[in-house]
């Protein structure tokens, strides 16, 4: 699975106008499953975001998870994040899981960010979304597992 994650004051998703999901303080996750990935990849992929230490102490290091600071996840599927552009200008996506196989690991994944008992909130898999956030620090970070 490929995940880019944003720490965030604020994020939200909307669909049609109507607001589907947001998280405060936390972490905006846009998600891809990939071609080949297997069941265990949405687990691992949420430990290591829950673990990740992108949160500051009281210091002002980035030392604390979002475990430890109790926040909040919106998670978000976004099959671009497969985008090859090594033969051109138009990207092409045939590293993306199908859509059924990414819609079934993209739910698995925001279950298991729940049951780590991160607040979790979800877009809706295959929409056209409205996604707003306001990137804290900034900091974003790139995962592929």
């Amino acid at each position: 699975m490929r995940a880019l994650i944003q720490r965030v004051s604020g994020a939200s998703v909307h669909v049609e106008g109507a607001l589907i999901g947001e998280t405060g303080p936390g972490v905006l996750i846009l998600v891809c499953a990939m071609a080949g990935d297997t069941d265990d990849k949405p687990a691992q992929l949420a430990a290591k975001i829950s673990k990740l230490r992108i949160f500051k102490d009281d210091a002002g290091k980035m030392n604390r998870s979002l475990v430890d600071i109790g926040g909040g996840a919106l998670v978000v599927s976004q099959f671009t994040l497969a985008a090859d552009i090594s033969r051109g200008n138009r990207p092409g996506f045939s590293a993306a899981a199908s859509p059924a196989e990414g819609e079934r690991l993209y739910g698995i994944f925001a279950k298991e960010m729940a049951a780590l008992g991160i607040p979790t909130q979800t877009g809706q898999f295959g929409a056209d979304m409205q996604v707003s956030l306001i990137n804290d620090g900034p900091v974003t970070i790139w995962i592929d597992l």
